[in-house]
């Protein structure tokens, strides 16, 4: 048994995640490429390597010739007396394996042979990286950050380096080396230099992965994240839904005393996370995304993707948000064009019907408008 190539094999598959089987197919090509060095051709050359006890055979397929006279090749003919000297039973038109030594080969042949196996581990140990990471593609990962190159920042993911570019940093984010990170792989592709890992702070997803390592209920199915809108950095809305009655959806995603939501926030330094209730009824789901403003009523329109929204008018800034935002990106979240309008603006707005936003319970809008303001004042009383 060869102990040095087993210990050599066994630490190879180890630390470089390379099979043996590969390993050996090296080894057997590396010792072809010698042999082709040493005698000129290796169409007669023959390796057998035992894969249990690690020893291994190397030998040529040579014809018997009765002399040396005899000989037109001497790397695939042997003469009479010599084959003798290998199997005592050879005869004249036999063909025989004739052992080969490989301390015979040269200096330039060992050398080659040796490259053929370097250069095998590396291509090995690249496959492996980039297949290690290509299934982590559009996945979270925890990565060391190394260092800035230029504006963008080297990602140590622990056998690869990635990449942070500037396009996929969120803007403010300053990061130290040694601190920890996790990212979103955006893509790997596989190169003559290894795998190339390109990956985000500021793609929407990542929100989404974060919540899914999170919250059991998400992991499980339980609750489901129908849509999300990001503006990295900044403010994050989030639709969910429950498919067990019994479980609130965003209830889950808060968790206790916000513990989940918290830890999200934490690791993506402070950005604000709005988590409203997925509802089928445009309405009803428009409503919910533009908390925390209280909508007086929602007329939505599924064929043109529009909705119109009136609110209480001191909630229009609320609605609309800091330069937007808010509508923004509840707009994104539902997949509708939202006009908001106040009260006053729309009663003031040409050509504008209230009745056509009313709840059909109630005749007139004084008699709605009434109704909401004493829902209010309940609302207040309660608070």
């Amino acid at each position: 048994m060869n102990k040095e190539l087993m210990e050599a094999l066994d630490i190879l598959e180890k630390e470089k995640e390379i099979s043996k089987d590969t390993l050996f197919d090296a080894i057997e090509n590396s010792l072809l490429t010698a042999c082709k060095n040493h005698f000129g051709k290796t169409d007669n050359i023959k390796v057998e390597i035992d894969r249990d006890n690690f020893d291994f055979k190397l030998y040529a397929e040579r014809e018997v010739v009765e002399t040396a006279e005899d000989i037109t090749d001497e790397c695939t003919q042997i003469t009479l007396d010599a084959a003798k000297d290998v199997s005592k039973k050879a005869k004249v038109g036999d063909v025989i394996n004739v052992p080969i030594h490989s301390k015979e080969f040269g200096r330039i042949a060992t050398q080659n042979a040796k490259n053929v196996i370097l250069q095998k581990i590396r291509e090995e140990e690249r496959s492996s990286v980039y297949n290690q990471y290509h299934e982590k593609e559009k996945d979270v990962v925890t990565g060391i950050v190394q260092r800035y190159v230029g504006k963008n920042i080297s990602i140590n993911l622990g056998k690869a380096d990635a990449t942070l570019p500037e396009t996929e940093q969120v803007k403010g984010e300053v990061f130290k080396p040694t601190e920890r990170i996790k990212v979103y792989v955006v893509e790997v592709k596989n190169t003559t230099k290894g795998a190339r890992i390109t990956v985000s702070r500021s793609h929407h997803d990542l929100v989404k992965r974060l919540f899914e390592s999170e919250v059991t209920e998400i992991k499980d199915g339980t609750v489901e994240i129908k849509s999300i809108a990001r503006e990295a950095g900044s403010r994050s809305k989030i639709a969910v839904y429950s498919n067990d009655e019994n479980v609130d959806a965003v209830g889950a995603c808060v968790g206790m005393n916000g513990a989940r939501v918290n830890a999200i926030v934490e690791e993506l330094k402070g950005e604000k996370i709005d988590i409203v209730n997925w509802d089928e009824n445009p309405g009803n789901f428009i409503q919910n995304a533009l908390s925390p403003a209280k909508i007086v009523t929602v007329f939505a329109d599924p064929d043109e993707k529009t909705a119109k929204v009136v609110v209480p008018d001191y909630q229009l800034s609320l609605a609309i948000g800091k330069e937007g935002q808010n509508a923004r990106l509840a707009a994104r979240l539902t997949g509708y064009k939202i006009d908001i309008k106040s009260e006053t603006q729309a009663k003031d707005t040409p050509g504008f019907r209230f009745e056509d936003y009313m709840d059909e319970d109630y005749e007139d809008y004084d008699e709605f408008d009434e109704a909401v303001e004493g829902e209010e004042q309940a609302e207040e009383t309660q608070e």
